[in-house]
């Protein structure tokens, strides 16, 4: 059995040589905040200064997926990891319990931050930052979804569950890769290898397991999230739709075509040569429209 060493801090230099950027690499720390009982929900603060805008990753993700990102945006920022994924504890509720997601966030946010920040959610992070907007407008300033829209149902996200749904173990780090390299051919191995050790475990017996996957699926019924299209309608604060335009995306015209005629002064913007994940595909255009709508 070979042990992996792993060091969350210790591969900001690929991701910069990855995207040819010549930045410093801010002050990354691992925070911890309670949000239920003894129940702790983390995250990666970049900065030393008061955070300036936050981000929620989407389902079987963890924070580091916003690396790039952060790197380019050399802003104090949250980067939060959704309960049972990263290192966060994981909530009583199945992993996609939108409401309780939502409500564990605006306790974390409200121990972090005492301004009301941009909030950035991607697929399961944007739907819970919906909600969250929706029920704390006094902790979101503006709302920007990546790649989500309440109209995304199991059939349009059918590739990406496949691939969240597969094996639950792996005896080896190198069928992980294999198959994780099977499902994202357009992106780097290394990107990839990257990925994968902030978002697996390889457990004492040399096998691996997403993190998210660490704990068993829990059968109480979560609490309801209520109609997200009403809700995102009702919000008042500027909401910016990221869409990706190459395949993998999940939004479809019709998805659009309803968000604006809920929110009709939303902003809508295409990325081009971007699939479901923006941050993964296109981080420094994401970082430079975040710059534009955000700040």
């Amino acid at each position: 059995m070979d042990k992996i060493s792993y060091d969350e801090f210790s591969m900001f230099h690929e991701n910069l040589s990855e995207w040819g950027l010549v930045v410093p690499i801010p002050t990354v720390r691992r925070f911890f905040v309670a949000v239920d009982g003894l129940r702790q929900l983390s995250g990666l603060r970049w900065g030393e200064r008061d955070p300036e805008i936050a981000f929620v990753h989407g389902g079987a993700q963890n924070a580091h997926t916003f690396d790039t990102t952060a790197l380019v945006l050399q802003r104090p920022l949250l980067a939060f990891d959704l309960p049972g994924h990263g290192h966060s504890d994981a909530s009583p509720y199945a992993s996609s319990a939108i409401a309780s997601h939502s409500r564990d966030l605006a306790r974390a946010l409200e121990q972090l931050t005492n301004v009301a920040l941009p909030l950035v959610g991607m697929s399961l992070g944007g739907m819970c930052s919906i909600l969250l907007a929706h029920e704390r407008p006094d902790l979101v300033r503006s709302l920007v979804l990546i790649d989500i829209t309440p109209g995304v149902n199991a059939d349009k996200a059918k590739h990406i569950t496949d691939f969240v749904n597969g094996p639950k173990t792996f005896d080896d780090f190198s069928d992980l890769l294999t198959r994780t390299i099977e499902h994202n051919p357009t992106r780097s191995v290394s990107s990839l290898r990257r990925g994968i050790l902030h978002n697996a475990l390889q457990r004492p017996d040399g096998t691996w397991v997403w993190r998210h996957q660490q704990h068993p699926s829990s059968e109480l019924s979560a609490p309801a999230a209520g109609d997200l299209w009403e809700k995102l309608g009702e919000l008042r604060m500027p909401v910016t739709l990221l869409r990706g335009m190459a395949k993998g995306s999940v939004v479809d015209d019709a998805d659009e075509a309803e968000l604006l005629r809920r929110q009709p002064h939303a902003t809508v913007i295409h990325v081009t040569d971007a699939g479901h994940s923006i941050q993964g595909d296109r981080p420094l255009e994401l970082a430079a429209l975040l710059e534009r709508v955000c700040f």
